[in-house]
């Protein structure tokens, strides 16, 4: 199931990253702007995040099963629905409807994972959060030769159908049955559970603000580099490819030694690392301080993703880690999904270099508030 989800997980997030270095070419085929393009993203990501806690909550209720296999059914139609988008608003209904399935897959997926590895949470979650990479990874290569031979579109069908065919393979090997019945969300419950102590509260906003800086970095990286640093668009999507690489081989790493070590004093030093790296990246004239700030940021920040559902399900009672991580990454997601909408506005408005400078900051208050 490990192997299954991790696979599954890469093949959402191929699908959803490959938006990102296709967004110049996106953006001049649909006639919108950077401020358009990023309220699209924030609707994909505030649907996202709305769903976290509900399908957290059910499947602690029903099963993880009866969760995700719906998700994987709505991800099929969403990224369909892409590959056919030939204006904004279809667009954004795709976006929508890839939220919504990877809103329901995501939490039952990782306590699926978190259920057979207890003592191992750490490494495991890591391998899982190391398909995020996976997928970055390819959706980077796709992109260089979507963006020399073939419309933007071209990526979406083979992408359903992969999901579609890992669907079957789930269905087949999961031993879980399908049940549904009458539940109770008990938000409330859960979240004076999740805000009880003062280290807690300052760990969500933590996560929170870091969350605000990777929706709104992600989504724009490529884009900055080709516009404001003098990248090419196949350049800027080797350099986007560069990051997943590091995230690949980081996160398994960085939750072992969160099992071995004190979680937030790891995620506390790798996102000061980032917050550092994304400052001389702002600043950077030469190649070679872009490249080097763009290694250390994506050692920095591509720690935190294993340790921050960790972390959470660390503190979770037995029977409700679906919910207290629905509702936790509710909250994370959300802030991540006003990211690219902050991001593009503050772009279009006064340029990247306040945009990105401003997430550097976030990330710096970050590290502050999780070191305790």
């Amino acid at each position: 199931m490990l192997v299954t989800l991790s696979v599954g997980w890469a093949i959402i997030q191929g699908g959803r990253f490959v938006l990102s270095p296709l967004l110049p070419t996106i953006i001049a085929d649909l006639g919108i702007t950077e401020a358009t393009a990023g309220l699209a993203f924030t609707a994909l990501g505030g649907v996202y995040a709305v769903a976290q806690y509900p399908s957290g909550r059910l499947s602690d209720q029903w099963t993880r099963t009866t969760l995700i296999v719906p998700g994987l059914a709505v991800l099929v139609v969403g990224f369909l629905l892409f590959g056919t988008a030939s204006s904004y608003l279809p667009f954004v209904a795709a976006a929508v409807v890839v939220g919504l399935g990877k809103g329901l897959f995501a939490i039952p997926s990782r306590a699926l994972v978190s259920d057979r590895y207890v003592e191992r949470r750490g490494r495991a979650l890591g391998v899982y959060a190391a398909g995020t990479d996976a997928g970055g990874l390819v959706a980077s290569g796709v992109a260089v030769v979507v963006l020399s031979s073939a419309t933007w579109r071209a990526p979406f069908l083979p992408i359903a159908v992969a999901l579609a065919l890992l669907t079957l393979l789930f269905v087949w090997w999961s031993d879980e049955p399908y049940q549904v019945e009458r539940a109770d969300l008990e938000l409330g419950t859960t979240v004076r559970r999740l805000v009880a102590s003062s280290g807690q509260r300052r760990t969500l906003t933590a996560y929170a603000l870091f969350y605000f800086m990777v929706g709104g970095f992600i989504t724009f990286f490529p884009t900055y580099l080709a516009g404001s640093k003098g990248f090419t668009e196949s350049l800027a999507s080797v350099a986007f490819a560069v990051v997943f690489v590091v995230g690949f081989g980081i996160k398994p790493l960085a939750g072992d030694l969160s099992d071995r070590f004190h979680r937030q004093d790891v995620a506390a030093a790798g996102m000061g690392a980032a917050a550092l790296a994304l400052v001389v990246l702002v600043v950077a004239e030469s190649a070679l301080l872009i490249w080097a700030s763009t290694l250390v940021l994506a050692v920095g920040y591509k720690t935190q993703f294993p340790l921050a559902d960790a972390i959470v399900m660390d503190a979770a009672p037995d029977g409700g880690m679906g919910a207290d991580l629905g509702a936790a990454r509710a909250l994370f997601l959300g802030a991540s999904a006003v990211g690219p909408a902050y991001v593009g506005i503050v772009a279009t408005a006064v340029g990247y270099a306040a945009a990105f400078g401003s997430l550097a900051a976030c990330l710096l208050v970050a590290a502050l508030l999780v070191w305790h």
